[in-house]
């Protein structure tokens, strides 16, 4: 009988585990919070719009500038393309940008609208 006692504490503090990670792997998936409006304001006066557009519609600058605006990216790799990005990209540094600006900046791309469904556009349905 002991063994099966001790079977069920086992089964149960592995399920008790599985729980606490399985939250704290969410919670790290979720981007912390950022003000959309904040994020506007610094994406405009640091010209984030110079190369990815005024609505994150992406350009061609200095080279193709990836859209922005309903990005799928995740915060972690947002936040590092800012830190260290590749290609032409500046990087801008904590002393330069802290994290919660680009908290806010991520919260303002994501609220953008994505493009367009080509159904939407009544000229292409003529």
């Amino acid at each position: 009988m002991k063994t099966i006692g001790q079977i069920a504490r086992i089964a149960c503090a592995v399920a008790v585990l599985s729980a606490a990670v399985s939250i704290t792997a969410q919670a790290q998936d979720a981007p912390p919070p950022g003000d959309a409006a904040n994020g506007k304001r610094v994406y405009l006066a640091d010209g984030c719009f110079t190369c990815h557009g005024r609505v994150g519609q992406g350009g061609a600058f200095n080279g193709p500038a990836p859209r922005l605006a309903q990005t799928i990216m995740p915060f972690d790799g947002f936040k590092g393309q800012i830190r260290n990005p590749v290609n032409d990209m500046p990087a801008f540094s904590s002393a330069n940008l802290s994290d919660q600006d680009i908290a806010d900046i991520f919260a303002f791309v994501r609220s953008l609208p994505g493009p367009r469904s080509a159904k939407d556009i009544a000229i292409l349905n003529n």
